[in-house]
């Protein structure tokens, strides 16, 4: 196996695994080193999985988590069909925020590709925080921020305070100890305690910083690739440049833990 990097800020670039069969424990600390490290890996080539294959390769990562509202694909629970682009898909964000432990970490594999387009953009939300001067980073361990369910959750006909939860601004990371800015334009609306008028010119000042292209990574999907981003500590958003051609990705998400 080799481990090569793919961009200043966050992803690597994994080669040499057949995932089809499970990594010996030592081969998996080594991934997981990887993916603790870079934010987001690609492990190249895993075309030949099978839905069960990842499954199976997911559950040494933690235990896989049951989207609340979007139905898993038949026979398969836990596995999530990918297939387009959406204003949701395509503004940065980490996944499923509102949920009082929102997923660790997530497992994406290509299924089908088009000709071009359909790249996902990743940013490390430890960069972010990290370039802040340091006034606002004090500024901000002290802020809690409201988090919602998307369109899709009142669709659903979920309760929205069900959907709805708050989280620190800026959370530590359990297994690096890093600080990252959690917050994203999809699930946050304002800051506890604040009014969404009062809240907008920090938080749109926070989303852009986060997105800025020095944080940045983009990456180019070639068939068979199994991306892991690490939900905790990074955001991403799909280029939605396809044209309307098939893009299809099969995705497994970990239940991660209570941001703190």
């Amino acid at each position: 196996m080799t481990v090569r990097r793919l961009a200043g800020a966050l992803g690597a670039e994994l080669t040499g695994l057949d995932l089809r069969v499970l990594p010996d424990e030592a081969t998996f600390a080594t991934v997981k080193a990887a993916f603790l490290e870079h934010q987001v890996i690609c492990i190249r080539g895993q075309a030949a999985m099978t839905p069960d294959d990842q499954l199976a390769f997911a559950a040494l990562w933690g235990e896989i988590s049951i989207h609340p509202y979007v139905p898993s694909i038949e026979g398969y629970p836990g596995i999530m069909k990918i297939f387009d682009t959406n204003p949701i898909t395509q503004t940065w964000h980490a996944d499923t925020t509102h949920a009082k432990a929102p997923p660790a970490l997530t497992l994406l594999l290509a299924r089908t590709l088009p000709p071009v387009g359909g790249d996902t953009m990743f940013a490390s939300a430890y960069a972010a925080y990290e370039s802040l001067s340091p006034g606002l980073q004090a500024t901000l361990l002290h802020l809690r921020a409201v988090h919602h369910g998307t369109e899709l959750a009142a669709q659903a006909g979920l309760d929205p305070e069900a959907v709805t939860t708050t989280h620190p601004v800026v959370r530590t990371h359990p297994e690096t100890g890093r600080k990252a800015l959690f917050v994203n334009g999809n699930y946050v609306s304002s800051f506890d305690g604040w009014t969404e008028e009062e809240s907008a010119p920090l938080l749109q000042h926070l989303y852009a910083h986060i997105g800025r292209p020095e944080h940045t990574y983009r990456h180019r999907w070639l068939d068979g690739d199994l991306v892991i981003w690490d939900n905790r500590c990074t955001q991403h958003a799909v280029v939605g440049d396809t044209g309307g051609a098939e893009r299809t990705l099969h995705r497994v998400t970990i239940v991660g833990d209570v941001p703190v």
